[in-house]
């Protein structure tokens, strides 16, 4: 009976992990967000997910270490001492920085600042506290799989390659998360627990919806280079469809072939769209 626990599936890819993962009643799986009264609302009015009684949603910023220390505690009493998966999918990715060049934000260097102490503390450093709390679980777990969400455009390959120039803070600290990643599979692959970074692809989770003209005229250099880099690309995945792709990357990978602190995407290889 697998265990799973997922941050920050309130909504987006963490939502359809929630909804894909407790399909099966055999699985456990338990969800950490922010705001879990309206998230508990949000299951019991969705007519696949109410009723399942394998859910549980415990509430834990991912950036408060005392709440993910009891979001842990918690997680022992449910699983009974270990656990199979950690899905670290919560992340905080700005507007500040999705339509402009990283030159330009230096007019607001204020913002600039903030937004990237708010990434780091987000995306970096509450993964190494969830990570940290966490490991004496996965290391009597079955499975021992440790997974974080990262992005495609943290590839510096892709970046140079095609001159990607948007979401600059966000995807330097998605590279931080895939080094993090890396440092762990370092210290615990010989006990056999497998560090992975994923890609989820692009996804459409609505962060465009509202967008100016100006602001999609910064993006058509972006969405340029993904037409050049990958002709075939016709837009955004839906959630559902990225995380299928991405449940089959987790169930497939393994220390065993390898994978130990890769950074893959949703095909499982470095084909990010």
């Amino acid at each position: 009976m697998p265990s799973y626990v997922i941050t920050g599936v309130s909504r987006g890819i963490g939502y359809e992990f929630l909804r894909q993962y407790s399909n099966d009643p055999n699985d456990t799986v338990i969800g950490l967000v922010r705001n879990k009264t309206a998230t508990l609302e949000k299951v019991s009015e969705d007519p696949d997910l109410k009723g399942r009684r394998n859910i549980h949603i415990l509430e834990a910023d991912v950036t408060d270490y005392n709440a993910l220390q009891a979001a842990a505690a918690e997680t022992t009493k449910i699983t009974g001492g270990s656990l199979d998966y950690l899905i670290a999918n919560a992340a905080f990715q700005p507007f500040f920085d999705a339509f402009d060049p990283i030159g330009t934000l230096g007019d607001q260097p204020e913002m600039v600042t903030k937004t990237l102490r708010e990434l780091f503390e987000v995306n970096v450093i509450g993964n190494v506290h969830l990570f940290n709390l966490f490991m004496p679980l996965i290391v009597k777990g079955q499975a021992k799989k440790v997974i974080a969400i990262s992005t495609g455009l943290a590839d510096t390959v892709l970046t140079n390659s095609y001159e990607l120039t948007t979401g600059s803070l966000y995807a330097t600290s998605k590279a931080a998360l895939n080094m993090v990643v890396a440092k762990y599979n370092a210290q615990y692959k010989k006990a056999g627990v497998l560090f992975l970074a994923l890609s989820p692809g692009f996804v459409d989770v609505g962060q465009y919806k509202d967008v100016t003209a100006e602001q999609m005229e910064g993006l058509s250099g972006t969405m340029a280079g993904f037409a050049a880099y990958a002709p075939h690309f016709k837009g955004p995945l839906t959630p559902e469809q990225s995380v299928t792709a991405v449940k089959s990357v987790i169930a497939n990978a393994s220390v065993e072939k390898g994978n130990g602190g890769d950074f893959l995407s949703h095909h499982g290889n470095k084909r990010w769209l």
